[in-house]
Formats: structure tokens, C-alpha cells, sequence
């Protein structure tokens, strides 16, 4: 027989093992488990492949400013170059070195054909100067030019300006050279005969 104590001891453990065990629609089934993981892992790729893309725009618009500098600075080198050429009627000579276009001592008035001395944007260092080449068939003493040491492709290949026409299709930055080419003044041509 059973008395009322053991019928209460009977409740109560009832009522305890219903309380520790919680519905199943309270606990998320493996299934739904899989699915949330499956969602996160695509939204993670999907992140991963944006923040990529993302990256590669922001360095080749990076890359394009950068050329766009080298083009202006190395045209303020072959001006400079120019300008010290020109500088001394019936005395054209080349600069012997950077400091030259600096500080151009060789008369009164000549003064500073370049600004400032400039790195080169594509790989932060100086400028690869160039000497002894020749122009117009003529070897030259002296600086005629800069370019770049980089080695890397460019992204711009065609659309030059006129005065950078010759860098159209090079395929490293160390081919655009950026020389001063003194204008050769043809002869005029012979009068051409009086007739009597």
C-alpha cells in the first residue's frame, strides 16, 4: 500500500525530472545548428572576397596617382635640364650634376631651374640619372636625363601626352626615360633663283 509521503516523494521526482528536461522546441535541432554555421561561413567568404577587391582597387588607384607624379617629376627634370642648357647664350652645356640645376653658379643671373631635388614615387628613391648619352648624334657631357629604377609594368600604356609620346607600349617604369633633346634648327633653305 502506498501512503501519501511515498505518493508525494512520487510527484516530486516527477515534477523535478519534468523541469530538467526542456522541450525540444527550446533547443535548437542539429539541423538548424548546420544551417547557422553554413550562414556564417558564406558571410565571412563573402566579406573576405569585397575587402579583396576592395584592396585591389584602392592600390591601382594608389598605382595611377603614383605614375601620374612620375610623369610630372621626371618632366620637371628634363625642363630644369633644359632650362640650364638654354640658360647661357652661345654656351650650351649640360648640367654635371642635380646640385647644377639647384644651384646654377655659372653667372649672375642663372640662378635655380629645378625646385627641389625629387625621389621617384614608384620606389620612394632617387632618380636613376642619365649621362654620356647621345643626342643628336653628339656624345654628351654631362646629365641629359632621369628615370626610374623600377623594373615593375605600368598600368598606363597609351594615351600619352604629346611631349611623353615615346613611352606609348613600355612595358617597365624604367623605360620611360625622361632626357632633354635640344631642338636642332634646320638651315633655312637656299633663295631660290632670280629670273631675269
Amino acid at each position: 500500500m502506498t501512503t501519501v509521503n511515498d505518493q508525494k516523494a512520487t510527484n516530486t521526482a516527477r515534477t523535478v525530472h519534468s523541469e530538467l528536461r526542456t522541450p525540444n522546441s527550446a533547443l535548437p535541432t542539429l539541423r538548424d545548428r548546420g544551417f547557422t554555421y553554413l550562414a556564417l561561413l558564406a558571410a565571412i567568404v563573402i566579406i573576405g572576397i569585397t575587402l579583396g577587391s576592395a584592396t585591389k582597387y584602392w592600390s591601382h588607384i594608389t598605382l595611377r596617382e603614383k605614375e601620374k607624379e612620375l610623369i610630372f617629376r621626371g618632366n620637371q627634370y628634363k625642363d630644369a635640364i633644359g632650362r640650364y642648357y638654354n640658360a647661357r647664350p652661345g654656351v650650351k652645356m649640360y648640367p654635371q650634376s642635380i646640385d647644377n640645376l639647384l644651384n646654377d653658379s655659372r653667372s649672375i643671373n642663372s640662378g635655380r631651374h629645378l625646385r627641389r631635388k625629387y625621389k621617384d614615387p614608384i620606389t620612394g628613391e632617387d632618380f636613376i640619372v642619365i649621362k654620356g648619352q647621345q643626342v643628336n648624334g653628339k656624345k654628351v657631357i654631362g646629365i641629359s636625363g632621369v628615370k626610374s629604377k623600377s623594373d615593375d609594368e605600368p598600368l598606363k600604356k597609351a594615351n600619352f601626352s604629346e611631349e611623353n609620346k615615346e613611352f606609348e607600349g613600355k612595358s617597365k617604369y624604367s623605360e620611360w626615360v625622361f632626357k632633354y633633346t635640344p631642338q636642332t634648327t634646320q638651315p633655312p633653305p637656299p633663295p631660290l633663283p632670280v629670273r631675269p
